[in-house]
């Protein structure tokens, strides 16, 4: 088996992606979930480049790893300035990480026509670099930048230049493929040069750095592991710059799983989902449902022959297994999925139901009534389940409505409150009514129920909303046209979707809204219970 080095680059390039922005504590809680997946390197910044990132690396210090090492990211010196006078090489020491991450020129063009230097110039800035740091006991990684694109213009001023880094003392060339545009057998095949001329002995070890804009970064990645590549850098979740980094998720499920590699500790293969949804939370994004291995919907299915297929036997319509991940498999309900599905959903309340069973036949029914005048239970499964405890008498209501009200105000009389809500309702013969102001009538009465809610169950407030969709259903009645309603929900650990239909946005709101909120309390039930209720 093949050893591969991880460097996950979150914290670093990652941070360059669009609407990305960590604290301090952000990325120390990102640095834990990394070293806990147990990814070899976590490069966690600049520490010449912001004082953030010089906090981070202060708060660090405190930090005992189990499996990762912290890696300090910055360039080589600065033309026409000595290492023990650049700025950027003394924040690398200041850093006190054991490994440093050094990018230099590679590619001509940038050394004349970018930073101005002479070709010859430029090998002394690496070679000088890396030697200083070495002198200064740390590990160097030289990332070469623009490597690819240097090779395919000049290759032989790109290998000196990888040759200069091997001369300062680097443990590991990096070639980067800065500006995304590689196709895979380019890749490996630059790679395999560098392989065959630097890393026979052993002594250095070759990596790759790719970019997405192409759509093929881990393809590239991969390809360059053929070729002998033995260190992979990547961002977890794959964003980054422009279109992204290489994802990492991907990228060591695929090297682990599929191509005989030791990425992470074998044991942690079954945390990569929850810590790839761990750091999507901290970073204040979705997990994309889509992507292999650890999104949402990499183990759906939805067709009724797929789905019975499933249930008989996974290996007809899975390549690997979701609990190999730490996934799990979704059968999505609609109006194609078939009694099988329904069967395999009830049989967690009732393990002697099935396809015969008259309540099967109904929730069927229902289903797809409801999908008839806009529902789309595929997209809402909390609310589906909520349909099925109802079918089948697993349901018990947490409150009986009395009635709930909203109003309007414009012009604003606040800058963020611009509607108010009444909530009535009675919990176990106790009446309560409740008040909210917001931002929009929806938001007020949000606020209203959690505020009478959270009188009897004070876990409402772990609940936030993480995303609220409207959809127009039929714009042929205008603006009496039915809507679709989906709330994503999260409590900080899981993530539900509840859906309300209605020609009225504000009834379709409260829909998902009560189940949301009952979903989650039924679950919290069954967590102190430890069973089904």
């Amino acid at each position: 088996m093949k050893k591969i080095s991880v460097l996950d680059s979150t914290l670093r390039d990652g941070s360059q992606g669009e609407g990305i922005s960590y604290s301090v504590q952000d990325k120390i809680n990102i640095v834990k979930a990394l070293d806990e997946l147990g990814v070899t390197y976590i490069e966690a910044g600049n520490p010449g480049s912001n004082p953030k990132d010089m906090e981070f690396f202060a708060e660090a210090k405190k930090l005992k790893l189990q499996h990762s090492k912290l890696v300090a990211f910055g360039s080589t010196r600065r033309k026409g300035i000595k290492c023990a006078e650049d700025a950027n090489l003394q924040s690398l020491l200041a850093a006190e990480t054991d490994v440093v991450c050094i990018f230099g020129k590679t590619w001509d063009f940038q050394v004349t026509e970018i930073i101005h230097a002479t070709l010859e110039e430029n090998l002394e800035m690496i070679r000088e670099t890396v030697a200083f740091l070495v002198e200064n006991k740390k590990e160097v990684i030289f990332d070469a930048e623009h490597f690819f694109t240097g090779y395919a213009a000049n290759s032989e001023y790109a290998l000196k230049c990888l040759g200069a880094a091997v001369e300062g003392g680097a443990s590991c060339l990096c070639l980067c493929e800065t500006k995304g545009g590689e196709m895979p057998m380019q890749c490996y095949e630059a790679t395999k040069t560098v392989v065959e001329r630097f890393a026979k002995n052993g002594e250095v070890v070759v990596g790759v750095h790719t970019h997405n804009d192409t759509g093929l970064a881990v393809a590239n990645s991969l390809m360059a592991v053929e070729a002998g590549a033995a260190h992979v850098q990547g961002v977890l979740l794959g964003f980054g710059e422009r279109t992204g980094n290489a994802n990492l998720s991907t990228i060591i499920a695929d090297l682990q799983l599929k191509m005989d590699c030791n990425c992470i500790p074998e044991e942690n293969m079954v945390k990569l989902t929850p810590i790839c949804k761990r750091v999507a939370e901290i970073t204040n994004i979705a997990l994309d449902a889509g992507m292999p291995y650890v999104g949402g919907s990499a183990f759906a299915h939805k067709a009724g022959m797929h789905i019975d297929a499933v249930i008989k036997n996974p290996f007809a319509y899975e390549h690997i297994t979701p609990e190999t991940v730490g996934n799990e498999r979704v059968f999505l309900m609609s109006e194609v999925a078939g009694k099988s599905m329904i069967v395999e959903k009830v049989q967690k309340f009732d393990s002697s139901l099935n396809k015969n069973s008259p309540v099967v036949a109904e929730i069927v029914k229902k289903v797809k009534e409801l999908e008839h005048i806009g529902y789309q239970f595929e997209g809402a499964d909390a609310s589906f389940e909520i349909l099925v405890r109802k079918a089948i008498g697993k349901y018990q209501p947490f409150f009986n409505l009395h009635y709930y009200k909203t109003s309007g105000e414009f012009p604003r009389f606040a800058d963020d409150q611009s509607a108010f809500a009444q909530f009535k309702i009675d919990v176990d013969g106790k009446v309560v009514v409740s008040a909210g102001d917001g931002d929009g009538p929806v938001n007020a009465l949000d606020v209203a129920i959690r505020n009478a809610l959270e009188q009897f169950y004070p876990n409402v407030a772990q609940i936030h909303l993480t995303d609220y969709k409207v959809r127009v259903l039929d714009g042929k009645g205008a603006t009496a046209s039915r809507v679709r309603v989906l709330i994503e929900s999260s409590d900080g650990e899981s993530h539900w979707a509840t859906m309300g239909v209605s020609s009225d946005i504000i009834e379709a709101s409260y829909l998902a809204l009560v189940d949301s909120f009952e979903y989650k309390l039924i679950k919290d039930l069954e967590r102190k219970f430890g069973k089904l209720i």
